[in-house]
């Protein structure tokens, strides 16, 4: 059974960084892309950053460009999202997904595994 558990969490206040980690388990995700996305209150889940693997290629929403920076450690099974300059719209819970091919999607829909979420709070 696949498992993806995001951690990192927190409240913090505007200006300040946060770094997420999201571990696999279950299988080895060395070929899938993996991503992140967030949802806030009332909202529809948006897309945040992805990376392929094999290869590396990123690709980030224009809102969190140049703020948020995508890595994975393949041998730990493990995704991060560092996320620095957070503003209080960056308000969500913030989920991982992996996809079982290795291209990157914006789509939540093309991606076949999500963990459960983790809260962040930004206050102003």
């Amino acid at each position: 059974q696949v498992q993806l558990v995001e951690s990192g969490g927190g409240l913090v206040q505007a200006g300040a960084s946060l770094r997420l980690s999201c571990a696999a388990s279950g299988r080895t995700f060395s070929s899938n892309a993996m991503g992140w996305f967030r949802q806030a209150p009332g909202k529809e889940r948006e897309f945040e950053a992805a990376i392929r693997w094999p290869g590396g290629n990123i690709y980030y929403a224009n809102s969190v460009k140049g703020r948020f920076t995508i890595s994975r450690d393949n041998a730990k099974n493990t995704v991060y999202l560092q996320m620095n300059g957070l503003k209080p719209e960056d308000t969500a819970v913030y989920y991982c997904a992996a996809r079982t091919v290795p291209s990157i999607s914006d789509r939540a829909e093309r991606y076949d595994y999500w963990g459960q979420g983790t809260q962040v709070t930004v206050s102003s």
